[in-house]
């Protein structure tokens, strides 16, 4: 937002949605993570929005830095910049680090949700609660956006947990649930996908690969297109929210990613070793595919082919 403007200036003389141009204003949490960029990065590259972004251990730059746990920060912020949109993006993602500290994954996964929701009402935004496809069992896909959830790690069970706590204090939010996801990464292990490309180059030594999980790698700037448009439809329809999903739709396994690595990059493939049961670590769902069909019933979706969308990330990270 630009400073020091008085209050009867050019800026904020309009009010929001008079104009075609004039969208509105977004809060995104968890705005330094994988997707948070990319959403910073959507709405700052489309026409009207005006964003801020939130952070805490990776605040830096135009990021302000906020403790979601905090709930009087929380609501300070939120009610200064009065957000139409708020994208609550911030949370524990790893599996396997939740099955650990249940404790610490609740206080952000679903206290904070309730924070940032409460103060999205008071300030009447549209909250949008990014969770997973691990709220499902994975027994019987596609699952659609009213299938009941079944989640089998600790992990899938504090993202629901979120979800009934943003939908019960933001009754009209939104729940877009997302797969598997990569993108422009800072290290290769800031997403489980690109994570798999140390051991894809390091072609001396076998590597055991999963070759059971069936996945749906999706690209973060696809989702943050999806956020994006269903911001706008919701601008322009108010009685839009519930359950969304987005996904890829590449069904991979993580030894199926690997080689498709390997093969963009012309490397060897033959140290990657298929491994046809289930992985270790927290209990994963074998197929949890997520049905897009409502989104796409109201024309929103993009989807970046997976071999095109990982070739352009892991170029970076390619030994010489």
């Amino acid at each position: 937002r630009v400073k020091g403007r008085k209050p009867g200036s050019c800026l904020s003389a309009s009010p929001i949605h008079t104009s075609e141009s004039r969208m509105g204003r977004v809060l995104i949490t968890g705005a330094s993570g994988l997707l948070g960029r990319a959403l910073m990065t959507e709405f700052q590259g489309a026409t009207g929005w005006e964003v801020l972004g939130l952070a805490y251990s990776r605040a830096g730059g135009s990021l302000k830095k906020v403790d979601l746990r905090d709930q009087a920060a929380v609501r300070e912020t939120v009610q200064e910049f009065k957000p139409d949109v708020l994208i609550h993006s911030a949370a524990q993602r790893r599996p396997d680090v939740v099955e650990k500290d249940e404790e610490a994954t609740s206080a952000l996964n679903v206290e904070a949700t309730r924070t940032v929701a409460q103060a999205a009402v008071d300030v009447g935004a549209f909250m949008v609660y990014i969770s997973t496809d691990y709220v499902f069992d994975g027994k019987s896909p596609p699952f659609k956006v009213t299938d009941p959830p079944n989640p089998l790690n600790k992990y899938g069970i504090s993202k629901l947990a979120g979800e009934k706590v943003a939908l019960e204090v933001a009754k009209d939010g939104a729940i877009l649930r997302v797969p598997i996801l990569y993108g422009p990464v800072e290290t290769l292990d800031e997403s489980a996908v690109t994570v798999l490309f140390d051991p894809v180059q390091n072609s001396g030594k076998t590597a055991k690969m999963s070759d059971y999980e069936k996945r749906y790698p999706t690209h973060v700037s696809d989702i943050a297109v999806v956020c994006r448009q269903l911001a706008e439809k919701r601008l322009q329809d108010p009685t839009l929210h519930g359950v969304f999903h987005w996904s890829g739709d590449e069904e991979m396994t993580k030894h199926m990613m690997s080689v498709a690595m390997a093969e963009v990059f012309h490397l060897p493939s033959s140290h990657l070793e298929a491994v046809k049961e289930a992985s270790g670590g927290a209990p994963r769902p074998y197929n949890a595919h997520l049905d897009t069909s409502r989104l796409q019933s109201l024309g929103i979706g993009k989807t970046t082919p997976f071999r095109e969308g990982i070739k352009e990330v892991l170029q970076p990270f390619l030994k010489k």
